[in-house]
C-alpha cells in the first residue's frame, strides 16, 4: 500500500540524515607532499634489480635421424615385415624402419610392384 511505501521510504531517509550528519563517516584524507630532496628513489645497480621473467624456449622434438639409402639389413626387412604390417603407410614404414619418408614411398611402390604387399 502507499502508506507502507511512504514509511518506508521516511525510516530509510531517517537513517540516511542521522548517517550524513554524524561522524559516522571516515575525515578526509589529507594530501601527501613529497619530500623536496627526494623526488625519486635512488636507481638500483644492476645486480640489485630484480630479473626480469625468461620465456621458455618450448618444447623441442629431437632431429631425425634417419638413413637416406637402405642398406642391406634395412631393404631386408622391408620385404620381410612391411607385407605382415597390419596397417602399411609410408609414414609408418618411415618410422620402423628408419628411414626418410621419400625412401618409404619409393619402397613400397616397389614391393607393390612385386606383388609383397599383401597383408598376412
Amino acid at each position: 500500500s502507499k502508506w507502507y511505501q511512504r514509511r518506508v521510504r521516511g525510516v530509510l531517509n531517517y537513517y540516511t540524515n542521522y548517517y550524513y550528519k554524524s561522524n559516522l563517516r571516515m575525515p578526509p584524507k589529507k594530501a601527501v607532499v613529497p619530500a623536496k630532496g627526494k623526488d625519486k628513489p635512488a636507481k638500483l645497480r644492476p645486480a640489485e634489480r630484480p630479473r626480469r621473467r625468461k620465456w621458455s624456449k618450448g618444447k623441442t622434438r629431437d632431429k631425425l635421424n634417419n638413413a637416406p639409402l637402405f642398406d642391406k639389413t634395412t631393404y631386408a626387412k622391408l620385404y620381410d615385415e612391411v607385407p605382415k604390417y597390419k596397417l602399411i603407410t609410408p609414414s609408418i614404414v618411415s618410422e620402423r624402419l628408419k628411414v626418410r619418408g621419400s625412401l618409404a614411398r619409393f619402397g613400397l611402390e616397389e614391393l607393390h610392384e612385386k606383388g609383397h604387399d599383401q597383408a598376412r
